[in-house]
């Protein structure tokens, strides 16, 4: 595998018994035995893809993918559902997270994978939390990058509400709105640089109302990123198709509240399952006041606070990210029932 090398990887587009079609890569170990290799499941955010499908320097998974798979891993590292080479189904009930973890479920099925170490950023990060509490028992793990777990809720809380409580997630709704699938189109160079700005810069785009002023009325500039001109090209060729099903994941607050009220979800992650959440001290979006809530709901909870580092750690931190991960995981021995003599997988 050649980061810079898209085509050194292994590229699989299946369509799942769900409806949908995945694209996706797949690496295994040498001497791949799925008796002993554990599988790593990585699930991107928003606006995210499995990596950069052209010769880019860094940004993505794929960084982490060869150093994982050297340790021993076999690596999967999805478009998720509206990104790059997956399905992009229009309405946005297709995108509630029980649905999306439904689609999960369904990819390890057609893979005949029992159990997984699911790592998520971003919405990577929601999605993977709930995938942990809508079908516990094909966990060995749970990586958690930038967002924070937060436990269902018994009342539902209107984004309005929840912006009102925390402004620093104002921007969301915008996001929600129908109008900014178009006007965010119509200004993606632009957009893409507000999103990957860094977290040292003094433009805070968070508020409400902020994001489609810098939009939509501040003149365009070469504003500070922390993708170079080769990835942010990329990122606009691909965004550029479309921003119906990346937005639509902001679309299904009311979907997945009623979902999980339905479902009876519960708010404790497995007792015995193992949790890693990493987080940037710049990022607005990991509040200390969420990351010490979420203590409360889990039992082995380990956390690593990554300083004067923001959102877009994989960027920013990827090499830290890469050998913090790997070495958590290689400290854990996890079981995986369901193959020949309960063999143990030392990650």
């Amino acid at each position: 595998m050649d980061p810079q090398n898209p085509d050194s990887f292994n590229h699989r587009t299946e369509r799942l018994y769900t409806g949908h079609t995945y694209h996706f890569v797949d690496q295994k170990p040498e001497g791949y035995d799925p008796k002993r290799h554990p599988t790593l499941l990585l699930i991107h955010g928003f606006p995210d893809l499995w990596h950069c499908l052209v010769s880019l320097p860094r940004y993505g998974w794929r960084y982490q993918i060869g150093p994982w798979v050297r340790r021993g891993c076999r690596v999967i590292a999805l478009d998720m559902l509206g990104y790059g080479g997956t399905s992009k189904p229009l309405d946005p009930e297709n995108y509630s997270t029980k649905k999306l973890c439904a689609d999960l479920v369904a990819l390890l099925d057609l893979l005949d994978i029992k159990r997984v170490v699911l790592i998520g950023h971003d919405w990577g990060s929601f999605t993977v939390a709930r995938f942990a509490l809508y079908h516990p028992n094909r966990l060995l793990a749970l990586v958690m990058l930038s967002v924070p777990y937060t436990p269902p809720s018994k009342e539902y809380i209107p984004l309005e509400e929840v912006v009102r409580r925390a402004p620093d997630f104002g921007y969301q709704l915008y996001f929600a709105s129908q109008k900014s699938n178009l006007e965010i189109l119509a200004n993606l160079n632009k957009f893409l640089r507000l999103t990957f700005s860094p977290p040292r810069s003094t433009m805070n785009y968070h508020r409400k109302g902020s994001l489609e002023n810098l939009l939509l009325r501040v003149p365009d500039k070469k504003r500070p990123c922390v993708l170079n001109d080769k990835e942010l090209e990329y990122y606009h060729s691909q965004m550029k198709q479309g921003m119906f099903g990346p937005l639509n994941y902001y679309r299904t607050s009311k979907l997945r509240h009623d979902e999980e009220l339905a479902y009876g979800l519960d708010s404790h992650l497995r007792e015995d399952l193992p949790v890693l959440f990493m987080w940037g001290t710049k990022d607005l979006t990991a509040t200390p006041f969420v990351i010490s809530k979420s203590r409360k709901f889990i039992s082995k909870y380990q956390d690593v606070a990554l300083e004067g580092r923001g959102h877009w750690v994989m960027v920013e931190a990827k090499d830290e990210v890469t050998d913090i991960i790997g070495n958590w995981l290689e400290s854990l021995t996890c079981s995986m029932p369901g193959t020949a003599g309960d063999h143990h997988a030392k990650l």
